[in-house]
């Protein structure tokens, strides 16, 4: 799964690099090196613009700059208290699922991320006497920005008025699939990425959803290391928490990974 992630580009760096024709962020957002669920998140997605004319014609979607909250709430769900157990999405079953099915279909999205962590059980023990687990970070090896897969959805709070923008809860989930070899070896699942040559069809509101323009990264395109375990408390954010440690602070057994 995805459970934690930094994200530390500016918005107008992501305008640039997504080219994003219409960017709806009030207010940036701080950068973070401990991205966790409910929290918000840039997304890349697109939508029709907003039009004053009174032409039928229904006007070609744009690429948009949106924050979000990471935890989908589905449009039927009763609180957005079920967001915080669906930041991730199946691919495998993400076309069929209710929760994630409309919005495959029409509500597809980009995450940008630096990268992503994962946590790794080694031979240690603790004062419980279950293993340690050493968190490792996964991002590109060329160190560019990482573009996951994902979902997004509105949901309309109904403790609120009809005509109250702040009425609809933006929210999104990351797709993940079985992790590639090297990385499986710390974690069982990964971020699913979409190549830039597949952005605007992925983002496409007008096609339908096409589960072959998604892709694990290809062997060697993602590097991961050991970092600091103050990554493992939400609490804690800041850039040394990507920093690698040396091979002899990881613990036995994690040492081998990398």
């Amino acid at each position: 799964m995805c459970g934690r992630y930094a994200s530390s580009r500016r918005p107008e760096d992501l305008i640039e690099e997504f080219e994003v024709v219409d960017a709806r962020v009030a207010a940036p957002l701080e950068s973070s090196y401990n991205v966790a669920p409910t929290d918000e998140v840039y997304a890349v997605v697109e939508r029709p613009p907003r039009s004053e004319s009174e032409s039928t014609q229904p006007e070609a979607p744009q690429r948009q700059l949106r924050t979000v909250r990471w935890g989908l709430v589905p449009s039927w769900a009763k609180d957005v208290s079920i967001g915080s157990r669906m930041i991730n999405a199946r691919m495998e079953t993400v076309a069929e699922k209710p929760a994630y099915r409309r919005a495959f279909e029409k509500r597809r999205c980009l995450l940008p991320a630096d990268g992503y962590f994962e946590w790794y059980p080694t031979q240690r023990t603790g004062k419980n006497g279950k293993p340690v687990k050493q968190p490792f970070f996964i991002r590109p090896a060329d160190r560019g920005v990482l573009a996951m897969a994902g979902l997004y959805e509105l949901w309309p709070d109904p403790a609120k008025e009809a005509d109250d923008p702040s009425r609809w809860v933006w929210s999104c989930t990351v797709i993940t699939t079985e992790a590639e070899d090297d990385l499986g070896q710390i974690h069982d699942r990964m971020p699913l990425m979409v190549e830039r040559d597949r952005w605007a069809h992925w983002l496409d509101p007008t096609r339908p959803g096409e589960l072959d323009l998604l892709v694990p990264a290809a062997p060697g395109r993602l590097e991961a290391f050991p970092v600091s375990t103050l990554v493992s408390n939400v609490r804690n954010n800041g850039p040394e928490l990507i920093e690698p440690l040396p091979a002899e602070a990881a613990g036995e057994g994690a040492e081998t990974l990398w």
